[in-house]
């Protein structure tokens, strides 16, 4: 079984930063694709980035382009998604999410483990 825990959600003004940290335990970590996924009211959840095990492949979703960076610290254990530059259409719950498989997917399906999620809030 694995677990996931995210935090560093907040409150923030539009044009502000956060970092989301997403620690994972109960199996080694490394060899494993990891992503960023988030869900606003009312809609569906969505794919944000994605890092395969390696680092070398980092997929972003063109609304988050520029302005996310998503990185790992394998021997943390540990997944960050730095946001930069955020706007009030960024508010969503934040989730991180791990599959079985080095390689990164951008489809929501393809994840087995999820977190409970980071709100994150951005004030105009």
């Amino acid at each position: 079984q694995v677990q996931l825990v995210e935090s560093g959600g907040g409150l923030v003004q539009a044009g502000g930063s956060l970092r989301l940290s997403c620690a994972a335990s109960g199996r080694t970590f490394g060899g494993y694709a990891m992503g960023w996924f988030r869900q606003a009211p009312g809609k569906e959840r969505e794919f944000v980035a994605a890092i395969s095990w390696s680092g070398s492949s980092t997929p972003y979703a063109d609304s988050v382009k520029g302005r996310f960076t998503i990185s790992r610290d394998n021997a943390k254990n540990t997944v960050y998604l730095q946001m930069n530059s955020l706007k009030p259409e960024d508010t969503a719950v934040y989730y991180c999410a791990t599959r079985r498989g080095a390689a990164v997917s951008i489809v929501t399906r393809e994840y087995d483990y999820w977190g409970q999620g980071t709100q994150v809030t951005v004030s105009s």
